[in-house]
């Protein structure tokens, strides 16, 4: 008859020594730092005469410009049906972007020119 093997005894693992450097007073959480906006970004700037026709004769941030940028491309469909990254101008857009269509990533650069 054989005999069945017995599975070695597991040794017992060794008790953790306690930590012989005290730890320091619990450590306060640094505050979260909130980001820091870019003035250039927010500072009003008014709009040429071509953009003003757009988006109002008011000083307004960049940010701003192109959101009502973007307001008046979807009030009037302006955004390319195959590809919605292009924006197909109307005539007030085609006198700030000189040109037919430009794409959403080009817009902002053509915008600056006409912002003071």
């Amino acid at each position: 008859m054989a005999t069945a093997k017995k599975a070695p005894a597991k040794k017992a693992a060794p008790a953790k020594k306690a930590s012989t450097k005290t730890a320091p007073a619990a450590k306060k959480a640094a505050p979260a730092k909130k980001r820091a906006v870019n003035a250039a970004f927010m500072k009003p700037l008014t709009p040429s005469a071509a953009l003003a026709a757009v988006v109002g004769a008011k000083p307004l941030a960049r940010t701003e410009v192109v959101k009502q940028l973007w307001v008046y491309i979807k009030k009037h469909k302006l955004q390319d049906t195959a590809n919605k990254r292009n924006i197909n101008a109307d005539a007030k857009l085609k006198d700030v972007f000189g040109k037919a269509q430009v794409s959403m990533f080009e817009m902002a650069g053509l915008i600056g020119k006409h912002l003071s």
